[in-house]
């Protein structure tokens, strides 16, 4: 069974500061939902999901979310995350194991950040093959019926 990636798209609602002000938080490591977003290429709306479901958790100035660099790094791995294949909930897990990082677990091996155990990408590499095989059953068959097109 396909697992289908959460694409997230809206309108986007700008939060704005003066550049100088965007200079400075950005040296504090602050940043505004307008500049992960921006940074990241994602839109305000899936900053704000991602924000819901507890996945990254700014902080508050008034209306504006503040952002810290541990968010920014959280929310890299997300996206890789995402990239792999994986689910918010796995994505999840992955995420808590980080931070309760120290204490002794199973070997892991860094894919983009993320700390995968070897099952974890035996497991991944099996449904990325089989959704593959889907994709190219897809491609072949909507191919066929193109070259149909071509003989009218």
């Amino acid at each position: 069974m396909s697992r289908q990636s959460l694409a997230m798209a809206g309108s986007p609602i700008h939060e704005t500061r003066s550049a100088a002000a965007s200079a400075d938080a950005e040296q504090a490591g602050d940043f505004t939902i307008s500049d992960l977003a921006r940074d990241f290429g994602v839109t305000l709306r899936t900053l704000r999901f991602y924000e819901a479901r507890g996945l990254i958790s700014p902080s508050r100035s008034g209306m504006t979310r503040i952002y810290s660099a541990r968010d920014r790094a959280r929310l890299a791995l997300i996206l890789k995350g995402k990239q792999l294949g994986f689910t918010l909930v796995e994505i999840r897990a992955m995420l808590a194991n980080e931070d309760k990082k120290g204490g002794a677990g199973e070997a892991a091996a860094s894919v983009g950040g993320l700390q995968l155990s070897r099952e974890q990408i035996v497991e991944q590499l099996d449904l990325l093959r089989s959704q593959r095989a889907e994709i190219e059953g897809a491609i072949a068959e909507l191919e066929a019926s193109l070259s149909r097109f071509g003989k009218a």
